[in-house]
Formats: structure tokens, C-alpha cells, sequence
């Protein structure tokens, strides 16, 4: 385990360096260098499966003062690749916590770096944009960080969902997820077990443990299939799903071709929701193209402006790549809702079908509830078709 005496070194791929102290695992990572604007949730961040392959550092002055527990997690371990803090808490003071931050990340292998400005990174990456990079606990030179940083492949035109996506099916068990919760008097778990509920498939990208949750509050009844799974077999599964969902993920979209050639041909058949890498997906099974961000969105305040109610939404955001507006007006998608502060696409849905996706986390709770709206959009979607079927 690395300690808070021992050095630690960040390196950026145009040869800035920064020095620190460490903490977490003692070892050496190279991944790309992003920051993350939030001034909670970083347990929740480290193991949101979207951050795979990347360094993260963290804009909040102080992390680690609420330690860390297994409830809040969004998978099954951190999947980002570092952690760059300002002032890691030397105490982890919370009645849930288990375990100080350095604890968990030193016993999942990630390691981490304290004492950094901050600011400077942050501002380093929104001037060049987001940078290959290197961080260090092991005591390796200021040119060898810098060289590892240079040699990374990086994440464009990789496939880095594959690394992230379950390998198996299986049926999601809300557990003890339905412990009443109440939002302005109304006790929603009871108007949520109220609903008839729909079998519906999820693909998973790199799938958020609260998604499940919230697609399952809502109504759903959830399967959930491996990336790759092919359209052809999404009609074999049972029950048999009557809704598409396709979630948040890492890396470039535009490699994950398989992805793209499943849903452009569930499209026809299903109701279909996607966030993030989903919007994504969906983006490219409608003909268009994504590009590369220069330093990405990332963090739990990002405004977003549906362009055909008015309504401004405060959105929890975790990506790199967004949907090209030419692209998509070509194609003839309709964009719903854009980021009001770079007007990059933050929603779209077909202009005959009932699908429909959004470029930010609606199940990340931010606003706190800005965005449950689309749940109940996708569920009634859902029920339509359902019905449907039924009667026919």
C-alpha cells in the first residue's frame, strides 16, 4: 500500500508534471486525464463503469471525508484507472462508512495522488483538452511518467466496453430496493408497485447499479444481455421483453460497431431508451456520428434545455463523445434537448418510432429529481406497445 510520506508523480502526455503524495495501491497507471466537477459522489464516480481507462481528477477541494461503503457503489469495484485529489480527508467520518478511501482503492489496485494543485490541472486540460496520461506511486521518473503517458494507445477507436459489459444474462433482483422513499409527501415506491410492470431487456455498455434500480421502481421487470448480444436474440429471451433500454459505457462509440447493428434492428420492433454511451449507440443506429469532445462533460451540475418544452434540467454528465447535430438532421432525427453551455446534443428521439435518448445520467438523482420524467415517458412507451400486442 502506498502512504501519504511516500512520493507520488503525475504526468501529462505534453510533459507537465505534478508531484504529490501518495495514497491507494502502490503501483503505476496510464489511462486518459479528465476532471470531474462534483462536489459529492466520488464513490459513486470511481465505479461508474464509464470512467474504464481513465484518471480522474477531482475539482472539490477535499475528498475521502465520508469514507466509503458497499451500498453506494454503482458496480462491482472502481473501474477508473487513478484518482487525483487536492486534499485527500485524513478521516472518514460517516455512520455508513467502512472503509477510508485509500483502503478501498489501495485494495482494488488503483492508486492515487494527493497534495496536487488541482485547479491547475483542471485548468490545463480546458485549455489543451483531454490528454493521455501517467500516474505513479512507485517512485518512477518525472521523463519515465511522461514517456508511459506518451506510449498509451488511448481511447479513441477502442473498444472499451468489452472490458466493462457483463458475460452473462441475467434477470435483476430489486432485493430490498424498494424501502419506501418520499418526495414531496408521496410515498413513490407505493404508486411504483401500483403499476402494471413490463418485461424489458437492458444492454449492458457498462451498466450503473442505479439504473437497475430506478428502471426497476418505475415498472420494469429487467433481463439484463452482454453488449454484444444480437438482435436475434432478444425475441428468444423470457419473458419476453417488450421495451429496449441500453445503457451508459466507456470509450469511443463509434468502435462498437456490433452494438450498432443490434439496435438499428430492434428499433423497428421495440420502444427504446438510451443514456450516454446508449444515446450514443442509438445515434449511430440512426446513421449519424459521434465526435470527440475536447475535455468532455463530466459532473453533477451540467444544464440541459429540452428545446420542445423550455424546461431546463440541472444533469448529472460523465462523457467524452457527443452526437453530431449535422449528422443527425441528415439522417432526420429530431434533437430534443441540448447543453446550455456548449449547445452540444443532450437528447434525440425518432422522428416516427418511439425511441428515444438522452446524452447525461437521469438516474444520478441530480436537481434532485429533474429528470424521472423520462421514465415514466419510456414506461408509458412501453405499456402502449404492450397493450398493443395484446389486443392485436
Amino acid at each position: 500500500m502506498a502512504t501519504q510520506s511516500e512520493p507520488a508523480i503525475y504526468a501529462l502526455e505534453d510533459g507537465t508534471v505534478f508531484h504529490g503524495r501518495a495514497f491507494g495501491a502502490k503501483t503505476t497507471t496510464v489511462g486518459e486525464a479528465v476532471f470531474n466537477t462534483s462536489m459529492t459522489g466520488y464513490q459513486e464516480i470511481l465505479t461508474d463503469p464509464s470512467y474504464f481507462g481513465q484518471i480522474i481528477t477531482m475539482t472539490a477541494p477535499q475528498i475521502g471525508n465520508y469514507g466509503v461503503n458497499p451500498d453506494d457503489v454503482e458496480s462491482s469495484s472502481p473501474k477508473a484507472a487513478g484518482f487525483v485529489v487536492r486534499d485527500l480527508s485524513p478521516v472518514a467520518s460517516n455512520w455508513r462508512s467502512r472503509q477510508s478511501l485509500s483502503d478501498y482503492l489501495r485494495d482494488h489496485g488503483i492508486p492515487g495522488i494527493t497534495g496536487v494543485d488541482t485547479r491547475a490541472i483542471t485548468k490545463r486540460l480546458r485549455v489543451a483538452g483531454a490528454m493521455k496520461a501517467c500516474l505513479s506511486t512507485e517512485g518512477i521518473s518525472a521523463e519515465e511518467a511522461v514517456k508511459r503517458a506518451r506510449e498509451w494507445s488511448g481511447l479513441v477507436g477502442f473498444d472499451f466496453v468489452k472490458e466493462v459489459s457483463t458475460k452473462e444474462i441475467y434477470r435483476y433482483d430489486p432485493g430490498t430496493d424498494f424501502e419506501p422513499f418520499s418526495v414531496e409527501g408521496t410515498t413513490l415506491n407505493k404508486v411504483f408497485a401500483e403499476r402494471k410492470r413490463y418485461p424489458i431487456v437492458a444492454f449492458d455498455m457498462g451498466l450503473k447499479q442505479n439504473i437497475l434500480r430506478k428502471l426497476a421502481r418505475h415498472g420494469f421487470d429487467v433481463t439484463v444481455v452482454p453488449a454484444d448480444t444480437p438482435a436475434s436474440k432478444i425475441a428468444e429471451l423470457d419473458p419476453k421483453p417488450v421495451g429496449v433500454f441500453v445503457s451508459n459505457g466507456p470509450g469511443d462509440p463509434a468502435a462498437v460497431t456490433y452494438a450498432h447493428e443490434s439496435i438499428r434492428e430492434l428499433m423497428p420492433d421495440y420502444p427504446m431508451f438510451g443514456i450516454c454511451m446508449g444515446h450514443q449507440i442509438i445515434t449511430h443506429a440512426m446513421g449519424a456520428q459521434t465526435t470527440k469532445l475536447k475535455f468532455g462533460h463530466r459532473g453533477g451540475n451540467q444544464p440541459v434545455k429540452n428545446m420542445e418544452t423550455g424546461k431546463v434540467s440541472i444533469t448529472a454528465q460523465n462523457h467524452g463523445f457527443a452526437s453530431s447535430v449535422e449528422e443527425l438532421e441528415k439522417c432526420g432525427a429530431v434533437i430534443t434537448e441540448l447543453n446550455l453551455n456548449d449547445n452540444t446534443v443532450a437528447g434525440i428521439r425518432h422522428q416516427s418510432l418511439p425511441v428515444f435518448s438522452v446524452q447525461y445520467h437521469p438516474e444520478a438523482s441530480p436537481g434532485p429529481h429533474d429528470s424521472d420524467p423520462l421514465f415514466d415517458h419510456f414506461y408509458d412507451l412501453v405499456a402502449a406497445r404492450a397493450e398493443g400486442i395484446q389486443r392485436g
